[in-house]
Order: structure tokens, then C-alpha cells, then sequence
């Protein structure tokens, strides 16, 4: 089993009025930001991120994770949710020669992507990564895999482990430590499927024989 280690530290603590989604958040709301399109990216804050936009703040967290992996030019990691392709474009500026690649689920994402990601971004499910045996260096995967349902997750991270050589990764997940900190979650999350404190998500890892490293996203 890995280790739960911060290899998010260097990113900007973002603001969320939790108040505001929690009176405004409908089963509607749910549905659309779960088909992960235009309003979920770049559409009103209720249905996600209000507007997603590259600003370098990945550079710094791919710097730790080219360090925390031993990662090399020449070497290739994925990240598994990739979204428009930020961190992908930011391992590269963090290691030049580094064969970053990434994958979504967003159509809509793939195709408004920063510009040094084209190429390297692939339309595709966590469940089934297309891409063989151990032909990754490392992988990562923040904040996507609690959007799946738990049979699916366990196959997404036994595809995790398969295409990654020596077992590393990294996944973040969403959590909470207390019954309050869970109400508060309840209130903001939009799409995930699966969520849980440290414990049941260890016990999934586990379940799965994911052996990466791992931690929390914690809403308060």
C-alpha cells in the first residue's frame, strides 16, 4: 500500500461559497454538470467551475510530483482526468522532454484545450484506459475517480495500477474527516459518485489492490 502524502501544497487555496450552492443546488444542477460540457467548465459557478481557465498554478504541483516520482525527460506520465489539459501542459514546462499525456471523459474539454496539450490528450473512460500494459512511468489522478460508482472506480484503479510501472501513482479523492465537515460536503458536491472518510476510502484502495499514493480533498 502507499503512503497519504500533500502533493497539492503548492496550489492556491480556492474560495467556495458553499452557503450560496447549498440553497441554489437542484437535482438539475446535478445532472448537467455531470454531462462535464460547457456549463460545467465554463458556464455559472452553480453547475461548476465558473469559468476554467489556465493560469500556471499547476506548475508548482507538477514540480513536486516530477520530484516525488524521480521523473526524467524522456519518461512518460498520464493524468486520468485531464480536463483542458493543464497540469499535462505544465509537467512539460516543469520537465522539458517529458512525454506528458492525459485523459477525459469531456468532449467539450478535449476540444478547448491549451495548445501544447493537442495531441496528447485522449477521449476515453477511467474504466477502460486505452493504452497497454506498463507504458506509463507514473500516474496521476486528482479529483475524477469519486465521479464514478464504486464498481467502476475499483476497475479504474486496477487500470491505474496496469498501465503503470513499479505501482506508481497518485489519486486524490474526495473526503471528510468529521460529520461536519461531511454536511459541508454534501452541500458543494455536484458529481461525485462515490465519496467516504479516509477509512472506507482506504478500504477501497485496498479492495481494488491499489498500491499508489493517495489523499484527500477536503471542502470547508
Amino acid at each position: 500500500m502507499g503512503r497519504e502524502i500533500n502533493l497539492l501544497d503548492a496550489l492556491p487555496k480556492s474560495k467556495r461559497n458553499v452557503k450560496a450552492r447549498e440553497h441554489s443546488k437542484t437535482d438539475e444542477h446535478i445532472r448537467i454538470s455531470r454531462e462535464y460540457g460547457e456549463t460545467y467548465f465554463d458556464g455559472p459557478r452553480e453547475y461548476g467551475y465558473g469559468g476554467y481557465r489556465y493560469d500556471g498554478r499547476w506548475v508548482p504541483v507538477a514540480r513536486d510530483m516530477v520530484a516525488h516520482f524521480g521523473l526524467k525527460p524522456g519518461m512518460r506520465v498520464l493524468d486520468v482526468g485531464a480536463a483542458k489539459g493543464f497540469l499535462v501542459k505544465d509537467f512539460m514546462i516543469a520537465c522539458p522532454g517529458l512525454e506528458a499525456f492525459g485523459l477525459d471523459v469531456s468532449e467539450y474539454a478535449l476540444k478547448h484545450c491549451e495548445p501544447e496539450a493537442v495531441g496528447r490528450l485522449h477521449l476515453g473512460s477511467a474504466v477502460s484506459l486505452p493504452f497497454p500494459d506498463d507504458s506509463f512511468d507514473a500516474v496521476i489522478s486528482l479529483n475524477t475517480l469519486h465521479n464514478l460508482k464504486k464498481p467502476d472506480l475499483i476497475t479504474a484503479l486496477q487500470e491505474i495500477m496496469r498501465v503503470t510501472t513499479d505501482g506508481k501513482a497518485y489519486v486524490q479523492v474526495d473526503s471528510y474527516r468529521t460529520e461536519e465537515e461531511r454536511e459541508i460536503f454534501l452541500d458543494w458536491v455536484l458529481t461525485a459518485h462515490t465519496h467516504g472518510y479516509p477509512h472506507e476510502w482506504i478500504a477501497i484502495f485496498e479492495e481494488a489492490g491499489y498500491t499508489g499514493d493517495y489523499n484527500w480533498t477536503l471542502i470547508s
